[in-house]
């Protein structure tokens, strides 16, 4: 088994986003060995599935035991996730493994990469929204009361398999969309599902729907056991040090850079014009900045993000402290 160097360092960089956001895995990986290490699609897609089929019990597991898990949805996503994740496999090796599947292959991972970082903006924008409520509530002085991770919404059982089997789908195709794609879901059907119970219950979803994915592409799939052994050996260590990290790095400004990144991926991959990729990634670097602001103001926030007004401040007070006139010595003896 040849163990490649780049490859565990990739994946070692890949463990650490995973553990410090809780996303980006499979959305990460599989266009990082498409684009930067020549890995066919296919291949691509396999290894990555095994290996996060590795990785997210671990995030699942930390969720049951908060209890920030609503099993309720576990179950119907499950219904129909687990089963067409499977197929999703199936239809991938029925039309076989040419160059033009592997085209086929690369425009559908594109497409999901997309959405991926749409999905992104969407948890974005809903945390700024939540934040916003709490702000109002503590101006107010009231003190909500502990809800339940879906509280006040109506189980909808058959839009919920729904998402599941579209979801498990495009999973078992393209790697992609076990936590991007189906959040969007949730929180369409589920919009008081509050942050935690809905991370919570996305990451125990995506457990069974990647295992069932990644048992179809070992048995039908391009899987590379060398590739893969070389991104496990990073990934793990890589995901304890990043959910190490995550309590004291600014878990927002990394999923901001990872949307980016999703966005810059899915484009080339896409095979669009450079002119056109670099006028999109210009639009989203320079207007989405002040879009964020602005709702960000219109929801009752600073418009400066936290970690921003943070620095301001500690500089602000270092010259301040700095300008103060030295105070004498109290509590020498005097002869």
């Amino acid at each position: 088994m040849d163990l490649q160097l780049t490859l565990i360092l990739a994946g070692l960089f890949i463990g650490i986003v995973v553990g410090m956001t809780g996303m980006g895995g499979g959305a990460l990986m599989t266009p990082v060995l498409v684009l930067f290490f020549g890995v066919p699609p296919l291949a691509a897609v396999s290894s990555d599935l095994v290996v996060s089929a590795v990785m997210k019990p671990v995030g699942g597991l930390v969720h049951l035991r908060r209890g920030t898990v609503d099993l309720r949805l576990v179950g119907l996503l499950c219904l129909g996730s687990v089963p067409s994740a499977f197929c999703g496999v199936l239809v991938s090796r029925a039309m076989g493994s040419g160059a033009g599947v592997q085209q086929w292959t690369r425009l559908a991972l594109g497409i999901a990469l997309l959405l991926a970082a749409a999905g992104l903006a969407v948890r974005a924008y809903q945390g700024m929204v939540a934040r916003g409520r709490r702000a109002a509530e503590r101006r107010a002085d009231e003190v909500p009361p502990p809800v339940r991770p879906s509280d006040g919404d109506r189980l909808r059982p058959v839009l919920t398999v729904l998402v599941g089997v579209g979801g498990g789908l495009v999973v078992g195709m393209t790697s992609v969309g076990s936590g991007s794609l189906i959040i969007i879901a949730l929180l369409a059907l589920y919009p008081r599902l509050s942050a935690a119970g809905l991370v919570g219950t996305d990451l125990v979803q995506a457990v069974p729907l990647v295992a069932s994915a990644a048992l179809g592409h070992l048995l039908f799939g391009d899987f590379r056991l060398d590739l893969t052994a070389s991104l496990l050996l990073g990934c793990l260590p890589g995901v304890y040090l990043g959910a190490r990290l995550s309590s004291r790095a600014p878990g927002g400004l990394v999923r901001r850079a990872l949307a980016l990144v999703l966005l810059a991926s899915g484009l080339k991959l896409l095979e669009l014009p450079d002119s056109t990729t670099v006028a999109i990634l210009t639009a989203a670097v320079v207007v989405g900045p002040l879009l964020w602001m602005r709702a960000r103001s219109r929801h009752g926030l600073p418009a400066r993000p936290r970690i921003l007004t943070q620095a301001w401040e500690q500089q602000r007070r270092r010259r301040s402290e700095a300008a103060r006139p030295p105070q004498p010595s109290a509590g020498r003896a005097t002869g």
